[in-house]
């Protein structure tokens, strides 16, 4: 009778839920009232970023910029900071960066060394004796312990004078599922941050692979024998318990050095290193002697700052004071910055280029060439030269082409007006070669002392003689006499060239500003351009090496012409949008013979990704 009784009691027991709850028993879905919540996100990976500075006091204000910029969350990522045997003031400026920043963070581990200031038995600030390398190493292998013992997943190896300019670079790292990775970085030469090489004594070795992923004919992450400068490392992987930096492998025999070093580690645990190329992630500078100082260093730096602002937006942190670099004109009146109006992406990235280098411009506003009508051009008597045709697409002047002359033109107006005795014009799509301000300076310096009589310098331009070589100047290094040229990137020019351009009235005889310049200075192989103009007497010379380039070449991303796209000189209703890759003009100039390469002193390594700068 047991049984029985139990289900009278549960009928009893249902009957009385029903009437306090009608839904209870009947439905058993309806015990869950509310919507079902979704489960949060995972959090990101935990971080440590290890920075080692000494005598970085010209770097670390836009390094830290970049960290600061990095998208990944502040308080999972942790700092560990030293700092040692400085000339500089590396350790206040790191010391107040981390005062002001460490809230942000997770974790700050701060190691200062105030003394001593210089290695006993180094020749130099540069100079890497076992000394340097041995506390060098052992401060990583400090960075490496602090990151396992407090549980990080990643520790990110940066040196600090490497600028990060992509701020996803932890993430897309990450994404590669890697223990051992590193960001393919950028410099003015071939120079990057991996080999693709190594001698069985540890050395570099040339291969035919390096190039390919420099110049990124070839893309994605590499299984590569050494990276070095900046790299992610996977904690959580078991092989990573065996990377060390300090005591070296007991094996080890190669060179006393840090990166040999861990590379060797890497070898004997089992864990290969990649770099990757997939984006642009960053630039480093190309390594100095090491009998060069400081004051090179951040010279050098320099030059790696303005590479990078060509295609991105680079400030200092905003934890440290940054003196704002004393400016001045290198000599000249004026230096004059041609830039249109409507182009402020590239007056504000040479504004602060040219801060940077310690140029003071004056903007000299541009005449854009897609603004002008009919009615204008006749109102200022502009016509163009009769028969004129581009010499390799066919086409006839265009308006920007028109805009461009109008634009220096009144530069050298402005000359004349205000009686400057020289003057520097430079465009606004120029990039800028290695100790320029210092190179410049000197060669204005050689030709004063020597009292060279000269109207025009190139500083930037095409060489398009190429069958014999230009001329040196006799007493003044890195000079030479110019001969048929393109492009007006930058040039000097005197007050007795500019009044000779302005006496050659030019606007009723216009061509493009670039085969203008070759007419006056008597050396366009089109005689009947030349017999336009009477007289063809303007002394004109050129840097070599050059110190200016252009900053996008035709194909390129960022690669706009202002010239070439607008429409024609005599009708606003026929549109021009000549692509230069296709024009014999620039891309199919012939190569500069080895027997007619300029014999001058200096030096101009290659810059990034190309053996050459003959395109546009």
């Amino acid at each position: 009778m047991m049984p029985a009784v139990g289900v009278v009691g549960v009928g009893l027991l249902c009957a009385l839920m029903v009437a306090l709850v009608p839904s209870a028993c009947s439905d058993p879905m309806g015990l869950v009232q509310e919507p079902v919540r979704p489960e949060s996100s995972i959090l990101k990976p935990k971080v440590m970023i290890a920075i080692l500075a000494r005598n970085a006091a010209h770097s670390l204000p836009y390094y830290l910029g970049c960290i600061d910029k990095l998208d990944y969350p502040k308080e999972r990522i942790a700092i560990w900071a030293a700092t040692d045997h400085n000339l500089d003031n590396s350790t206040a400026m790191l010391r107040e960066w981390l005062k002001e920043a460490q809230a942000d963070y997770h974790y700050v581990e701060w190691r200062p060394m105030e003394e001593p200031r210089v290695y006993t038995d180094e020749w130099g600030p540069k100079h890497w004796p076992p000394s340097r390398f041995n506390h060098v190493l052992k401060l990583r292998q400090a960075a490496l312990k602090s990151g396992r013992e407090r549980w990080a997943d990643y520790i990110l190896f940066a040196d600090c004078d490497n600028l990060l300019t992509n701020p996803q670079v932890l993430n897309l790292l990450m994404a590669e599922n890697l223990t051992f990775v590193a960001p393919m970085l950028e410099s003015r030469s071939l120079y990057s941050n991996y080999w693709c090489g190594i001698t069985p004594q540890g050395y570099y070795k040339r291969t035919p692979d390096y190039q390919p992923i420099r110049e990124w004919r070839r893309l994605g992450c590499f299984p590569v024998p050494m990276v070095h400068s900046t790299f992610l490392l996977d904690l959580r992987r078991e092989a990573s318990k065996e990377l060390a930096f300090y005591p070296p492998h007991p094996d080890y025999s190669w060179a006393f050095d840090d990166i040999m070093v861990f590379a060797f580690s890497a070898r004997q645990a089992g864990v290969q290193m990649y770099v990757c190329n997939r984006e642009h992630y960053g630039f480093l500078p190309v390594p100095l002697k090491a009998q060069q100082s400081v004051d090179d260093e951040r010279e050098s730096f320099i030059h790696t700052i303005t590479e990078a602002m060509i295609d991105h937006s680079l400030q200092s942190s905003e934890y440290l004071y940054s003196p704002a670099t004393q400016q001045d004109k290198l000599g000249f009146d004026e230096v004059f910055l041609i830039n249109l109006k409507r182009r402020l992406d590239r007056r504000t990235r040479m504004l602060d280029t040219m801060a940077s280098l310690g140029l003071q411009a004056t903007i000299a506003e541009a005449v854009d060439g897609k603004a002008l009508n009919t009615s204008q051009l006749q109102a200022l008597g502009i016509e163009m030269m009769p028969n004129y045709k581009d010499p390799y697409s066919g086409r006839v002047l265009t308006r920007g082409e028109i805009g461009c002359f109008l634009s220096h033109h009144s530069t050298w107006v402005q000359m004349v007006e205000h009686g400057l005795q020289k003057v520097l014009v430079l465009e606004d799509d120029v990039r800028f070669e290695p100790r320029f301000k210092r190179r410049m300076m000197a060669i204005m310096e050689d030709i004063k002392k020597t009292q060279l009589d000269w109207d025009l310098i190139y500083v930037g331009r095409k060489r398009m003689q190429v069958l014999q070589p230009e001329r040196s100047v006799e007493g003044v290094n890195n000079l030479v006499e110019a001969d048929y040229s393109y492009w007006t990137l930058g040039y000097a020019l005197s007050l007795q060239g500019a009044t000779k351009l302005l006496a050659a009235q030019a606007l009723s005889k216009m061509l493009p500003v670039d085969e203008f310049l070759p007419v006056m200075f008597n050396k366009h192989p089109n005689a009947e351009y030349m017999s336009h103009f009477e007289r063809r007497d303007l002394k004109a010379f050129s840097v070599e090496p050059l110190l200016l380039y252009p900053t996008h070449y035709t194909g390129e991303p960022g690669y706009v012409s202002d010239t070439e796209t607008s429409t024609i000189w005599d009708d606003e209703a026929v549109a021009t949008d000549w692509d230069r890759q296709h024009a014999k003009k620039t891309s199919q100039q012939g190569a500069i013979r080895s027997v007619a390469q300029n014999s001058v002193t200096g030096d101009s390594p290659p810059p990034a990704a190309r053996s050459t700068r003959d395109e546009l």
